[in-house]
């Protein structure tokens, strides 16, 4: 049976669900880093992407409670903020200065925010910055916004498009299930919204990335559940720049203090990322999550399926306050690409290298 599987495979078919669920619980992992390897580097050949960027939270207060989150703040509280322009532009100068390209902004379900406040910040931004590439807001985030104006999501999408948003980042993904979006994140976009909003996007020009936040709630056959829901939006409208998996990051969020969960090995991370690219053939890009797994497994991952390194995460402050240390700067992510012996390239948000290939690349 396996061996049908991994000729299909080679062969460049595509599995079934079912197909995934052999490799999933019987496949060696060796075999499975090799297959996603060939299809990889077939995809991109040597070259390795990574990203100068910064993630800047706009503001840290947020009207819902997910479990898993240790950065949020209710309205009110004596260290919940918001940032000024000011704070922007220094934050935004300095990436700039440091040879970024972009910002990933996010922040919460504020209250009070409706649609005018983020179409005056994203004008501010673009008309400062013109250089800037803008990847900013979540689908919840976009729901939120759009429900307390009273304004439809497609319109939502349009006003904020034409104010300067670029790009959505996979924020709010975690797990595509009912089931679990429920227990973890009561009050977020169920599935099929969080899906919905993306595709609706990516039919207005604003094409995003997807992510999956797994080893928490949920069940392995829920993990398939994602890859599979994902895969069937690609396959509408191919606005996804890249797949984004990513290990729950636990230490002391209500969900740590409610369930006993393990920590994911390293081994059944990169199972999971090279099932994510064997199975994701209408992906083009698969982005190591370093900043949960540490620069050592980030190398390893680039031969088990990946072909991005990421951000060098000028600045990260949700992931990293649920437990992730793991820092880099540019340099580094280059010469952990290189040691791993790839071409180390930096890219834009849209995935579109900006330097120069090696002198001696093939």
């Amino acid at each position: 049976m396996l061996e049908k599987i991994y000729q299909k495979i080679r062969a460049r078919e595509r599995i079934t669900r079912d197909e995934l669920r052999s490799l999933y619980h019987d496949a060696d992992i060796l075999t499975l880093g090799a297959l996603a390897n060939e299809i990889t580097r077939e995809k991109h050949g040597s070259d390795v992407g990574f990203i100068i960027d910064r993630n800047i939270n706009y503001s840290n207060v947020c009207a819902i409670s997910c479990q898993f989150c240790n950065f949020y703040r209710k309205k009110g509280d004596e260290d919940a903020y918001t940032l000024s322009y000011e704070q922007l532009d220094q934050k935004i100068s300095e990436t700039l200065s440091l040879g970024g390209t972009g910002i990933l902004m996010q922040g919460g379900h504020h209250p009070d925010y409706k649609i005018e406040w983020y179409e005056d910040m994203f004008r501010h931004i673009r008309s400062t910055f013109p250089e800037l590439h803008l990847h900013a807001l979540s689908p919840p985030e976009i729901e939120h916004i759009a429900r307390i104006s009273r304004v439809p999501i497609k319109d939502a999408l349009q006003r904020l498009k034409d104010a300067g948003l670029m790009s959505i980042p996979g924020g709010g993904g975690e797990i595509l299930v009912d089931r679990v979006r429920k227990q973890i994140s009561a009050g977020k976009v169920l599935a099929d919204q969080w899906l919905e909003i993306m595709t609706t996007a990516h039919e207005l020009g604003l094409p995003s990335s997807a992510t999956m936040m797994f080893g928490h709630v949920e069940t392995i056959e829920e993990r398939l559940e994602h890859l599979d829901k994902v895969r069937q939006a690609q396959d509408l409208t191919h606005g996804f720049y890249s797949f984004i998996p990513w290990n729950y990051q636990g230490k002391d969020t209500e969900l740590s203090t409610l369930s006993d969960i393990p920590e994911v090995t390293s081994h059944e991370y990169l199972r999971v990322l090279a099932l994510a690219r064997i199975y994701l053939d209408n992906f083009q890009n698969i982005q190591v999550s370093w900043l949960a797994q540490g620069l050592k497994m980030g190398a390893v991952a680039l031969h088990f399926g990946a072909n991005d390194m990421g951000s060098c995460m000028i600045e990260e402050n949700v992931i990293s306050q649920a437990g992730a240390k793991h820092q880099a700067q540019a340099d580094q992510l280059r010469s952990v690409i290189v040691a791993a012996g790839f071409n180390a390239r930096q890219r834009d948000t849209c995935y579109k290298f900006i330097d120069a290939p090696p002198a001696d690349a093939a």
